[in-house]
Formats: structure tokens, C-alpha cells, sequence
């Protein structure tokens, strides 16, 4: 199933964008910022979400949250949001919640060992919670940007060790740190979401498919033997959205 999801969306009302996406997908992926936030909104997309002939699931929040942080208070109140998060999902039988894995200290040099550690303990909390709650939770690879945790394949495998946590590999973070192979050989086992998106291997620019250099003719029809979670197109725009969904379900008749 092809779904989408865009930061840009959470800048208008719920009961705005909905009707749009209904028409044009089978399933968003929420952005819990903003108008979107899923604690805040909630009781009204319980009462509409049915309305339509679309499935959810949800990117958790990641402006002010850091669950990497080496200040104790903010990495648990980092915690603290997303188990709030989770808590909104079960309440609106919504499986599936992806979250980044933080941010080491943008102040002080050679913090990243300590950040990891931090990450790791956080994750391992969250890990706990899920589970009471029947929340799965993918932690997402993060692209080629100063002091963002889980870029390599080394990374990820430290932070999911000793976890039952899923993964959302996200192949277009992974082509700006040239990682594309690497990280799909570590976490294979463990990819419950695939986020789509293009970009020259620069920076995480979420272009059109086919817009970019990433090689999805070797790596979807690969991908998708096996793999039963959701392609969800990460679009800067609905219109770019909709080009990147023909592209995608192009690629995955090959």
C-alpha cells in the first residue's frame, strides 16, 4: 500500500487536508507537529477518521524533543511526549508510530558516545511502553545533517540492540550518507516502514521520485519481495506527492 506523508500538510486544520488525501491515497502517515499534533487532535479525527477510506499511522513529533539528550529532564520529558503519543494512537486504534532516534550536543565537541548511550536508554524505555500499549514503533534512520544520531548502519545497530523495536528505513536519508546497502543488509529484519523520496545525495532534499539519483528500479522491486509494510512518499507537496505515487506504482509492478 502507498501512503503519504508532509511536513507541510500540518500547517493547515485537520478537516482541511483529510478530504484531499482520502481522494488521492489509501493511507497517511499523521506528522504529530502543529495543527497535526495527535494529542491535541485526537478526539476530532476520531470522530471523522472513519468517515474515509483511509488508514493511519503516525511520525511522532521531533521539534523540542530530544531523547538523546544528556540533560536528564529534557531526554524524559522527550520520553514523556512520545509515550503521550502513543497513548493517542492506541486510543484511535492507530498501529504504528515512527520516531527519530535524537541529536548529540550542537555546543560541546566529542558528546556523541554519550548521546548514543542517552538514545539507547530512551529507546529501551520506549521499547517497555509499546508493548502495553500495542504501538509498534520504527526508529527512522536519519540523513547526512550535523549532530543527527542514527546515520550509519553501525549506529542503528547500536541503538536497537537488546530492543524488539522496528525500523523505518528511510532511503532517502540513507543516499545523502551513502548508506543505502549497508543500512537495508543491517536492519532488514526489522523494517516495518519505508519512507520514499528523492534527492541528488547532497542533502535530504524529498524530491519527486525520479527527480533525484537514488536507483529505485534496483531497490523497490528488491524491497518489496517480503517486505508487508507501507511505501509512504515523504512529499514537500500534495502535487508532488501524487507524481511520486504513479512513479512508485510504476516501479512496483516491475
Amino acid at each position: 500500500m502507498i501512503g503519504i506523508s508532509s511536513t507541510e500538510f500540518s500547517a493547515y486544520p485537520l478537516e482541511d487536508v483529510l478530504p484531499q488525501l482520502a481522494k488521492l491515497f489509501q493511507h497517511w502517515e499523521i506528522f504529530s507537529e502543529a495543527e497535526h499534533n495527535i494529542v491535541t487532535i485526537a478526539p476530532r479525527l476520531a470522530m471523522i477518521k472513519d468517515s474515509y477510506n483511509l488508514t493511519y499511522s503516525i511520525h511522532a513529533p521531533i521539534c523540542d524533543i530530544n531523547i538523546a539528550s544528556l540533560n536528564d529532564r529534557i531526554r524524559e520529558s522527550s520520553v514523556v511526549e512520545l509515550i503521550a503519543n502513543m497513548e493517542q494512537a492506541n486510543e484511535l486504534n492507530i498501529k504504528s508510530m515512527t520516531i527519530h532516534p535524537g541529536l548529540f550536543s550542537m555546543a560541546v565537541p566529542y558528546m556523541e558516545e554519550k548521546s548514543m548511550a542517552s538514545a539507547k536508554k530512551s529507546l529501551r524505555t520506549l521499547d517497555r511502553i509499546s508493548d502495553e500499549y500495542g504501538v509498534m514503533l520504527a526508529v527512522e534512520n536519519m540523513p547526512a545533517f550535523k549532530f543527527m544520531l542514527g546515520q550509519t548502519a553501525e549506529e542503528m545497530q547500536y541503538l536497537l540492540d537488546g530492543t524488539n523495536l522496528g525500523v523505518c528505513f528511510d532511503i532517502g536519508h540513507a543516499n545523502t550518507t551513502g548508506q543505502i546497502d549497508e543500512i537495508l543488509s543491517a536492519t532488514r529484519g526489522r523494517i516495518v516502514n519505508f519512507h520514499v523520496h528523492d534527492n541528488d545525495g547532497t542533502a535530504d532534499q524529498h524530491l519527486t521520485i525520479g527527480d533525484g539519483n537514488i536507483d529505485f528500479k534496483k531497490y523497490i522491486p528488491e524491497l518489496k519481495n517480503g517486505y508487508r509494510g507501507k511505501f509512504i512518499i515523504e512529499s514537500k507537496s500534495l502535487e508532488s506527492g501524487v507524481d511520486s505515487r504513479d512513479r512508485l506504482t510504476e516501479l512496483l509492478s516491475l
